[in-house]
């Protein structure tokens, strides 16, 4: 049974991965956290009939794991990543919307403990990674635009999801995304990725890339209807690196999609 500890316990991401994990016999959660300041820090939360306190102190909690799940913030991520680090823990890091300094900082880690990172943990989402890359090899000469939906609470744009599908279609064609649009821009240019983030509701997440050309166009489209399917990644993830060696693992390694 694999021993996790989960960071970000309390956020949306964090309670249905303690939820899901509770069905799953060959996990076992037996550490939470959250930053120091939260309201809930102190308190219990119920995992199998037993109770777990809430901690703000990363020492003790990973000690008690295999490997840590983190769903948090990027600040906060790399506060956890170092005490990983210093207690030669895995990680598993869902969290977004980090700079290029911040990653390099995860990378560097990676040479030391196993992480995977990856802006999304579902299957269907990876398979469309896979996918935009094939078909951007054949429609090279299509315009590419990419929309993106998450509800009014999310705090990054573009979502991380999105970015990293410009950045496929970009390695692949040679081109240069651009976030948003506004003012006389003139005709579009043909070396162009648009990405365009929409903020409402309670939207969980939905990403549709259009490749257009002259009289034809093709969406590929993936919608989550709830975090479950991010949150059962990130445990598939979680009992798949906790015996991998030190390296930056994504979840094309974990689901073995190539």
């Amino acid at each position: 049974m694999v021993k996790i500890a989960i960071a970000g316990v309390c956020g949306k991401m964090g309670s249905r991965i303690l939820t899901l994990a509770e069905s799953d016999g060959s996990v076992e959660v037996v550490g939470v956290l959250e930053l120091a300041g939260h309201p809930n820090v102190g308190k219990d939360i119920i995992f199998r009939r037993e109770k777990i306190k809430i901690e703000s102190v990363a020492s003790g909690v990973f000690s008690k794991s295999d490997v840590v799940v983190d769903f948090t913030t990027p600040y906060a991520t790399l506060d956890f990543l170092k005490e990983s680090v210093k207690m030669g823990k895995p990680l598993v890091i869902g969290t977004t919307g980090f700079n290029g300094e911040q990653t390099e900082e995860i990378k560097s880690a990676s040479q030391k403990i196993p992480i995977v990172f990856s802006p999304n943990m579902s299957l269907g989402v990876n398979l469309l990674f896979k996918l935009v890359k094939e078909v951007s090899g054949v429609l090279s000469d299509y315009d590419v635009e990419i929309v993106e939906f998450h509800h009014n609470q999310k705090k990054d744009s573009p979502s991380g999801t999105a970015a990293k599908l410009a950045q496929i279609i970009a390695e692949s064609l040679g081109k240069n995304p651009i976030y948003g649009r506004n003012g006389i821009t003139g005709p579009r240019k043909k070396d162009e990725i648009g990405v365009f983030a929409v903020r409402a509701g309670d939207i969980v997440g939905e990403h549709t890339v259009y490749f257009a050309g002259t009289g034809e166009r093709i969406e590929m489209t993936h919608r989550a209807h709830s975090r479950d399917c991010f949150a059962t990644g990130a445990i598939v993830a979680a009992k798949w690196v906790a015996q991998k060696e030190p390296r930056l693992y994504t979840m094309q390694d974990v689901l073995k999609i190539s």
